[in-house]
């Protein structure tokens, strides 16, 4: 090992414990934004807000990257999601690659942005492929892109091969002026692999973490966006996405510490129809 991983690993490991060590010190009461942001209960899968919500903001839109990422997505549903996000005024809509190309024409001088996803949705993409995939989704109009994590490298401990990863990925985005989020698939990891993943996106300049594919059987979690949150600070977004339906989620969410929410269900958390709670997961 040479002197600058020992010096990284040791600086992971020491952020890894003062965050989880910060966390674990803090008041477990939800009635206000502060105790969302830093309430972690053992093993706690979701915190609920019980406050009085002024700090979260009422225009809820601006928040939403409104998704469609099933496999059996079809031209007709990518045009009215494109609809749907220009008259409700989303962030963007997050699309597979194929798609790219038809949303920026669709919504051309709407202001809603075109996101992308890059080494969707297993993240076992060599890096190279992944960086020319996100220039070439950029070249067809995206202004994001949401990269998968390389999950085997991370839990194998290699942190060199994940910086390079997304540092590959970032240096093709940020050179054409778009924006990277890397989404850790936090069902799979361990408290400590979320720190450092989120360690990692921000010393390779990644604009976001974010939190599920919503592929591997697990999505946002109050908790998982606080010890992120915590993680990268306060200047970095935070992207909650995988299983966020309600209005009532979306709060949450922004309450613990996200700045983007990825959700499927974009029309009815601002309409406030509840729908069908139990649907798409992305």
């Amino acid at each position: 090992m040479t002197d600058q991983q020992f010096d990284r690993d040791l600086l992971i490991d020491l952020i890894t414990k003062e965050v989880l060590a910060t966390l674990a010190a803090q008041l477990d009461r939800c009635d206000t934004a502060e105790g969302v942001r830093h309430v972690v209960t053992n093993g706690a899968d979701r915190v609920a807000f019980h406050g009085d919500a002024s700090h979260v903001p009422v225009d809820l839109a601006k928040y939403i990257d409104h998704t469609a990422l099933k496999p059996e997505t079809t031209a007709d549903d990518i045009d009215k999601l494109c609809s749907e996000a220009a008259k409700y005024k989303f962030a963007s809509v997050c699309v597979n690659p194929a798609w790219v190309k038809r949303c920026s024409a669709n919504l051309r001088g709407s202001g809603v942005r075109v996101c992308t996803v890059i080494g969707f949705p297993l993240g076992a993409n060599t890096s190279e492929i992944k960086a020319l995939e996100a220039r070439r989704a950029i070249r067809d109009g995206a202004r994001e892109v949401d990269m998968v994590v390389n999950v085997g490298a991370l839990k194998s401990g290699d942190h060199a091969t994940v910086l390079i990863d997304i540092e590959k990925v970032v240096d093709s985005a940020h050179e054409a002026g778009a924006i990277v989020k890397v989404i850790l698939e936090t069902s799979l990891l361990t408290d400590e692999e979320k720190v450092i993943a989120s360690s990692l996106a921000k010393q390779a300049k990644a604009d976001f973490v974010k939190t599920s594919t919503g592929f591997s059987g697990g999505g946002a979690t109050v908790y998982d966006v606080a010890l992120m949150r915590e993680t990268v600070g306060p200047k970095m977004g935070v992207k909650a996405s995988g299983g966020v339906r309600t209005k009532s989620d979306v709060e949450d969410m922004i309450a613990a510490g996200a700045t983007r929410i990825g959700a499927s269900a974009g029309v009815q958390i601002v309409s406030g129809d509840q729908g069908d709670r139990g649907g798409d997961k992305y």
